[in-house]
């Protein structure tokens, strides 16, 4: 695995391919479909049901008012009728009366005069006769003459006194509805237009905001939404702004990280190149058959490594990866490893050291695929580390109960990271291009497929700075589910 130039690489972008299918138009729905026809559909049904309401509580109380006011008329011309004829009506009946009872009658009023508690003529009912011959007044609604009508009567003296009764008019319903029909249709078309207006205001941003959509789709990643009111549309403006740049810095990204390996795949093939056509053209003699066939080989075999980790990766987050977890000794699994990499670090001349507990650790991990963290953090280090500073690989329990799982750690006395380094230390790709020229430096995918293998293990980790004064990766591992249950 390479260096400690890996990198997890954010969400994985097409990018913008030149004659690619353009994005589709916006649809055309039928109506009703729409936000804004469901919007002006929903206020209207709004401003409809309010003028209803507004028709039901409004009518009876117009009604009411002009029955009341028909009343307050009609009393204020009994009051009147009375005071005319107040000295009258024990002369028995005169011109003046004939002519004060025709001219009612013209207005549609009835007059009875009652002398001595004695009506004049027949319709009234008995009981408001015999409340004027008592000295009372009378207003109320009565059936005189076998029809409703508005009765008003005021008592004089003497038992005497004047009762004018109207007929309730009909179809009065229909005369105030008719007078309020304008308003109310007034108010249905304000609501109406109010809807309109409302509709358009709310399905502008997403209009806005999915012609942005379809531009970024179609790769365009300079386009910005205007963040404006409402919060709900700014939420919306600020969320496909945000989408925009990590696209923009996404693919940026990949297309440096595509340049780093095509510059990491050319650097081997071109030194397998060069010696395949010296050997084809006769220029290397016998004697230099070996070396080229030792150069040709770890050249191809550095080639298969950085294949093998391009593969690796790109498997990674399916869901067939190949994965076996089953209880590990951690303790076992570092002292496995020792002969190998003791052994090599002797070659280079820097001390390999191997930290553990003295006991089991146990942890739920595949075997092959941590020990292949773990060769790849080593390589990682032996590459950067100077000769005589250490290389260790320790090994801890992750808590006191064995369930707890395990800790791997490999440090280093090499170079080491800075605080910004280790912000992006496992994204692919990023501390390659840092220090590319400037320490040695692998693929830059070997810290991402570290990562993601952990991940997919259940594991945790992290990069930070080692006592030793270089870098320290540390590893968390899961432990036996077995031992889980055992100690529940």
């Amino acid at each position: 695995m390479p260096d400690h130039t890996g990198h997890v690489e954010s969400p994985t972008m097409a990018l913008p391919v030149v004659g690619a299918t353009p994005p589709a138009a916006p649809r055309r729905g039928r109506f009703g479909r729409t936000l804004t026809a469901r919007a002006v559909l929903v206020t209207c049904a709004v401003a409809l049901v309010s003028v209803l309401v507004t028709a039901i509580v409004a009518v009876p109380l117009a009604i009411r008012g002009a029955e009341r006011s028909e009343q307050e008329a009609l009393a204020a011309q009994a009051r009147l009728a009375a005071e005319v004829l107040r000295t009258r009506l024990d002369r028995g009946r005169s011109a003046d009366e004939e002519r004060l009872i025709q001219q009612l009658r013209d207005q549609g009023i009835d007059a009875y005069l009652i002398r001595r508690g004695v009506v004049d003529r027949a319709g009234l009912p008995p009981r408001v006769v015999q409340r004027i011959g008592q000295g009372r007044n009378v207003s109320a609604r009565r059936s005189v003459n076998g029809a409703r009508a508005l009765v008003e009567g005021r008592a004089l003296p003497g038992g005497n006194g004047v009762v004018l009764s109207r007929p309730l008019a009909n179809g009065l319903w229909a005369r105030v509805l008719l007078s309020l029909w304008l308003p109310l249709l007034a108010g249905l078309t304000a609501g109406v237009v109010a809807g309109l207006l409302l509709a358009r205001r709310l399905a502008r941003p997403i209009r806005v905001a999915a012609t942005a959509a379809a531009r970024l789709r179609a790769g365009d990643r300079a386009v910005r939404v205007p963040v404006e009111s409402p919060d709900e549309v700014a939420d919306l403006a600020e969320a496909l702004n945000g989408l925009a740049a990590a696209l923009a810095t996404s693919e940026g990204r990949q297309r440096e990280f595509l340049l780093s390996v095509s510059h990491e795949l050319r650097t081997p093939l071109t030194a397998i190149r060069g010696y395949a056509e010296a050997l084809a053209d006769g220029v290397l003699g016998a004697d230099d058959t070996v070396d080229t066939g030792r150069t040709v080989l770890a050249e191809a075999q550095h080639l298969d490594r950085l294949i093998g980790d391009l593969l690796a990766l790109a498997r990674l987050e399916a869901a067939d990866f190949p994965l076996e977890p089953v209880p590990v000794d951690l303790t076992r699994l570092a002292v496995d490893a020792e002969p190998t990499w003791s052994g090599r670090c002797a070659a280079v001349g820097v001390p390999f050291r191997v930290e553990t507990p003295g006991q089991p650790v146990p942890a739920y991990t595949d075997p092959g695929r941590i020990r292949q963290v773990l060769d790849g953090l080593l390589e990682n280090a032996l590459r950067v580390v100077p000769p005589g500073s250490p290389v260790v690989l320790a090994v801890r329990p992750a808590g006191a109960d064995p369930a707890h799982g395990g800790v791997l750690e490999v440090r280093d006395g090499g170079p080491g990271f800075t605080d910004d380094d280790l912000a992006v230390a496992f994204e692919r790709g990023a501390l390659h291009e840092r220090y590319r020229g400037v320490r040695k430096v692998g693929s830059g995918l070997g810290l991402a497929l570290a990562a993601g293998l952990v991940r997919r293990l259940g594991g945790e980790i992290a990069a930070g700075h080692a006592p030793e004064g270089g870098a320290a990766f540390t590893v968390r591992l899961p432990g036996d589910p077995y031992l889980t249950r055992t100690s529940a």
